[in-house]
């Protein structure tokens, strides 16, 4: 872990986000985080702040903690969440307007990076893991923390966290396919646009995998399918009647998802619907699609 001085401390945000983001697969939550960390930092004296080696090291640490914390929790409330959860969708970073009227710029710190590491599938199975797994293995495995800076965050042993890294991994390998070349998940994610647009239900079988499942977060707030949809035929099936049912105004639109081809549905010029996608062995297996508002602050303004 690296800091340049107190001076730099600031620059440290875009860090702090993403570790957060990582760990905690919402941007606000992770907004949060970075707040709260330079609140602790900015309550310390001069002194006090000045006899820190490493002020990057430090920020970074305490915002895992936060984490972890906000980890421990997160399972209660997830039980009490109306319907399935699934993590807060960003968009490319040309497209990022962070709920800001008018497109307006947005600083770089308040961005997460794009990389396989925020990817749809990549994040649903960071939510299997425990609290200390996630940390151990993000930290570690994604942003190259030692094992000993690991256990500062965690309070437990290098080889204790080299194991919950170990253990995170496996479930990765268990439950994680690598990823499809971006131009074979484009491909198949605009030829389900068109079928979907033109309700075409065996062009829709033939893009998705027959056990394909779809998940819709609507949080309680949106419409969404409280559960899971199981097997290709009844997806296709679903996805025909909510086009058939679509007002005048509806349009989906090719976007990039958490650094991945995915579609965006906009009814009225405003985005109400993000929708991620996981390709296994040339077809789609998994659809995400994030209809909770709260979920949606980045895609709130009209994209053109």
């Amino acid at each position: 872990m690296t800091g340049d001085g107190s001076e730099g401390v600031l620059s440290e945000r875009r860090q702090l986000i993403n570790v957060a983001y990582r760990l905690l697969g919402s941007v606000a939550e992770a907004e949060d985080v970075a707040q709260e960390t330079y609140a602790r930092w900015y309550a310390m004296s001069p002194e006090q702040q000045a006899a820190i080696v490493s002020p990057g090291a430090w920020l970074t640490t305490v915002a895992s903690r936060i984490c972890l914390d906000v980890l421990g929790s997160a399972r209660a409330r997830r039980e009490r969440y109306v319907g399935e959860w699934i993590p807060e969708p960003v968009p490319d970073q040309t497209e990022w307007l962070n709920g800001r009227a008018g497109g307006a710029s947005v600083d770089p710190a308040d961005r997460v990076t794009l990389d396989e590491s925020v990817n749809m599938a990549f994040l649903v199975v960071l939510e299997s893991m425990t609290p200390a797994e996630r940390v151990a293995f993000i930290l570690h495995d994604v942003f190259r923390y030692s094992f000993a800076e690991v256990g500062e965050v965690l309070g437990r042993s290098p080889a204790a966290c080299r194991q919950l890294a170990t253990s995170a991994r496996r479930r990765i390998r268990v439950s994680h396919a690598p990823a499809a070349p971006t131009a074979q998940q484009a491909e198949l994610v605009r030829g389900f646009k068109r079928a979907w647009e033109s309700q075409d239900i065996d062009a829709l079988l033939g893009l998705l995998d027959p056990d394909a499942t779809s998940i819709s977060d609507g949080g309680g707030i949106a419409r969404a399918y409280l559960l899971p949809i199981e097997g290709a035929a009844q997806i296709a099936q679903a996805f025909t009647s909510i086009a058939a049912t679509a007002p005048d105004a509806f349009r989906i639109l090719e976007r990039t998802v958490n650094g991945q081809p995915g579609l965006v549905v906009q009814q009225d010029g405003f985005t109400v619907t993000v929708m991620a996608f996981d390709v296994e062995d040339g077809r789609i297996k998994h659809i995400w699609a994030v209809r909770n508002p709260e979920k949606l602050r980045a895609w709130t303004v009209p994209l053109e």
